[in-house]
């Protein structure tokens, strides 16, 4: 992929650098407190599943033997109950009434469902012919003991949360989550609009929010001021106390540009600096070593739309190394792109609408105001899409790569 610019790295090349950074310790937590954190290690099922041979639906548990014989009518000798230990065996010609869950007696190979039994006080009646196992959950079907339930690399979902807890897994060794200082910057960013110079700040609802999706809720906020002591006292602090780092304006080649060179003055060091990308273009990395403590620098550029798509692309692959993934960067995924656009001598990352057109093919569409001071395409976008960019060989944009967002 094609770049302009003395200094500017490709897009693919500045992702190439969060793989590697240094991965966070690791730590065992309760499974629940767990939810949203990357495994450290594989998690292997310490019992079989189903726990026991239990009937698959709410009956009554027969022999197949008696089956066999042409036996239809049963003495009704008792009842199990999911979850309620019974110990009921059955003879020839006895039945027990169970409930989905229940354990099976070990006299027991076969459940007739309520719907085919006819019932009296002491005695069930069989109306349909049925094979030996019919409605019968074995123990181990499902998995047995040392089966891999789970794989180092994978982030804890509700849904992987589930499948653990059935298999009475109750700790996990997961990576430590970065803990992260974000510093939105500039003298025109406000909550408050007390001049009419000032702007409303988009930024840091945007990032904490977004942080909120990726399951990191402790955040250090901070807004500074376009003031160089004010700047080097937020930096250190943050460099000094937090893994990650996330400021937003400030990385570009303006007089109050201050990010990059207080940094530096700091001890960073920096790892790249400008993206041929757009929007985004003076994304700044670095990295920050003090005494044991380690951390990593994102400098985003202020516009909200450059900011947005850095998160999508940048800091959440970079977040992804730090905990322990070995596949860390985005996994690019191809619509048709019917229409056209202007190429530009950057890769441009456009927000777009994904959909599935009329023939069942994921397909992307454009939208208007891509400006990277815009953002009131998000009522609709949910997709960041890659354009290549200006190159002397003919591209075709019949596919195109995409991220959900």
């Amino acid at each position: 992929m094609s770049c302009s610019g003395i200094g500017l790295i490709t897009v693919d090349q500045a992702l190439a650098h969060y793989s590697s950074v240094k991965t966070l310790s690791t730590t065992s937590l309760p499974l629940i407190q767990a939810h949203q954190h990357v495994l450290a290690t594989d998690v292997q099922s310490t019992v079989s599943l189903p726990l026991f041979t239990q009937s698959a639906v709410d009956g009554y548990a027969l022999r197949s033997e008696d089956l066999l014989a042409g036996i239809t009518k049963f003495e009704l000798v008792g009842e199990i109950r999911a979850g309620i230990a019974e110990h009921i065996e059955i003879q020839s010609g006895q039945t027990v009434r169970i409930f989905t869950g229940g354990r099976l007696p070990d006299s027991a190979d076969t459940v007739a469902r309520q719907e085919i039994i006819t019932r009296t006080d002491n005695q069930a009646i069989l109306n349909q012919a049925l094979e030996k196992g019919t409605d019968i959950r074995y123990q181990g079907e499902e998995l047995s003991v040392g089966t891999i339930l789970a794989h180092k690399g994978q982030r804890l979902g509700s849904g992987l949360i589930a499948a653990l807890s059935m298999a009475g897994v109750q700790e996990v060794q997961v990576y430590q989550q970065p803990k992260i200082a974000v510093l939105i910057t500039g003298d025109e960013v406000s909550t408050q609009l007390d001049n009419e110079s000032k702007v409303f700040d988009a930024n840091a609802p945007m990032i904490l929010t977004w942080l909120n999706e990726q399951g990191i809720t402790d955040v250090h906020l901070e807004h500074v001021i376009d003031d160089e002591d004010m700047l080097t006292q937020a930096l250190s602090n943050a460099m000094n106390h937090y893994d990650l780092v996330i400021t937003t304006g400030g990385v570009s080649v303006g007089d109050y540009d201050l990010i990059r060179p207080i940094s530096m003055t700091l001890g960073a060091k920096e790892i790249f600096w400008q993206v041929a990308q757009k929007p985004g273009k003076p994304l700044y990395f670095a990295e920050y070593q003090q005494d044991d403590h380690h951390a990593y620098l994102i400098g985003l550029p202020g516009n909200p739309a450059a900011v947005l798509t850095c998160l999508a692309v940048h800091v959440s692959t970079l977040m992804a190394a730090l905990q322990g993934i070995d596949s860390p960067a985005p996994a690019w995924k191809k619509a048709r792109f019917a229409e056209t656009v202007k190429q530009d001598s950057r890769e441009q990352l456009l927000r777009m609408v994904v959909h599935v057109d009329d023939y069942g093919q994921l397909t992307v569409s454009k939208l208007a105001k891509q400006q990277s001071h815009m953002l009131s395409n998000l009522n609709r976008a949910n997709a960041i899409v890659r354009i290549p960019a200006k190159s002397d060989t003919a591209v075709s944009f019949d596919y195109v790569d995409f991220i959900t967002i």
